[in-house]
């Protein structure tokens, strides 16, 4: 048995606080024992202290949260963050599409893995939904990677057969394939599978079919694909399914609308969808930095809300700019505003850890540092740079968050602990044991 204490200030969310009241768990002087990588006992510290005499502590400086949870990103398009010019199907057409037919060659892949991990690591995301490309070694690389560093990881082979030349597959290699990479990695350690048509205009009729006949035949594993991003792809879905009311009834038909499927974006949905959405229990990956940076449009959370749509945090990368959630939040804030919705910085860390759990279905496991999850966590400073010690000197606990979700980054993140092990360390640049 091994077991490890960690002091420090604590805050997680229970639950969405747009939901209930007293989502909010802070301890100012708390206490994190670990055992065996999983959470032992959290409190305050005066609470604990005497009923853990004689455990190792580690004082922990800064604001200690849940890991992050990125409800939606592409490893395979790290390469291309920040490419130049036009909206959503040309930008693939022009960056992404050429970048993902390299994946084809494992050590490529491979290599793409481990510095996507990296990141992750380094911007405090411990979890992730995470798009392949249409190949299996893709998927095979980043389940070996994320496998060799006991991360809880959810990925799966893209379908596409619709999809230009080296990008392409078949109904029937999809099933194959995808068979094949379920019994091989689904539930192997802490990695689980996600059945990934890419979006409803690069499959055929008869490749959604079988993406809804893989999703009743492995009822564990998740849906993830895209929705109602941009207004182009929006109308041409409509122009193809035109016996579909919306595009999410374009989904609908092929049994691809359950509890576990998780949409991309949801930028422009009619109420009709949030209806269906809430009723099925699937939700929205809200993905607010490559919502801007494409010029998609932005989320409605007042609409969501309102229909109670479940809802997570995807930084999108890489039409999204940056993998911190912390910065995610900051422009989920902005994004709000326009349509007068001003979202809570308790309820932006929420969407951070345990609402991109819950939407993944992992909240048993992790995002709210809870009595018997794993011990995923990272350390923040909130006086990582002049102007954010600035800020925050004196501040209430909602204001501090605030501040780090506006003006926080990669730089902010002093640690990031997997398992209750220092995977990285601001100071030393590395992981420690």
């Amino acid at each position: 048995m091994s077991l490890k204490g960690y002091r420090g200030e604590i805050l997680s969310l229970s639950h969405d606080p747009a939901e209930a009241p007293d989502a909010v768990r802070h301890e100012a002087d708390g206490l994190l024992v670990i055992e065996d990588g999983r959470i032992a006992a959290r409190g305050p510290y005066a609470q604990l202290a005497e009923r853990f005499a004689g455990l190792a502590v580690e004082r922990l400086e800064g604001l200690i949260v849940p890991g992050f949870i990125d409800a939606h990103v592409h490893y395979p398009q790290l390469g291309r963050i920040a490419s130049h010019g036009a909206q959503l199907l040309d930008w693939l057409e022009r960056h992404i599409f050429p970048a993902e037919k390299a994946f084809a060659d494992p050590v490529h892949a491979g290599e793409v893995a481990e510095a996507f991990l990296d990141e992750l690591l380094r911007h405090g995301t411990t979890s992730a939904l995470v798009f392949a490309t249409v190949h299996s070694a893709s998927v095979e690389a980043f389940f070996a990677a994320a496998e060799a560093r006991d991360l809880r990881m959810i990925c799966g082979k893209v379908l596409m057969d619709l999809g230009p030349e080296g990008l392409r597959d078949t109904a029937a290699e999809a099933q194959a394939e995808t068979e094949a990479l379920i019994a091989k990695w689904h539930g192997r350690g802490r990695l689980g599978y996600a059945i990934t048509p890419r979006y409803a205009l690069t499959s055929s009729d008869a490749q959604l079919i079988v993406a809804g006949e893989l999703l009743r035949a492995h009822p564990g594993v998740l849906l993830h694909t895209h929705l109602a991003e941009n207004a182009q792809e929006i109308a041409e879905v409509a122009a193809r399914f035109t016996e579909a009311v919306d595009y999410l009834d374009a989904y609908d038909r092929f049994g691809l609308v359950t509890e576990r499927s998780v949409f991309a974006h949801g930028v422009h949905l009619p109420d009709r969808s949030c209806e269906r959405l809430a009723e099925t229990g699937a939700g929205i990956a809200v993905c607010p930095s490559s919502n801007f940076f494409l010029g998609s449009g932005m989320f409605d959370f007042a609409q969501a809300e309102r229909h109670e749509v479940r809802l997570g945090l995807g930084s999108d990368i890489g039409a999204g700019t940056s993998l911190s959630l912390l910065h995610n939040a900051g422009l989920a804030y902005q994004a709000g505003l326009p349509a007068g919705y001003v979202l809570d910085p308790f309820r932006a860390l929420w969407l951070a850890t345990g609402g991109s759990a819950r939407l993944l279905h992992i909240d048993g496991e992790v995002g709210s540092l809870a009595e018997g999850q794993e011990a995923d966590f990272v350390v923040l400073d909130d006086a990582a740079t002049p102007l954010m010690a600035r800020r925050t000197a004196g501040a209430t606990l909602a204001d501090r968050l605030f501040a780090l979700q506006v003006l926080g980054d990669d730089r902010a993140l002093r640690q990031t602990y997997v398992l209750g092990r220092c995977v990285w360390d601001r100071d030393l640049r590395h992981g420690r044991a």
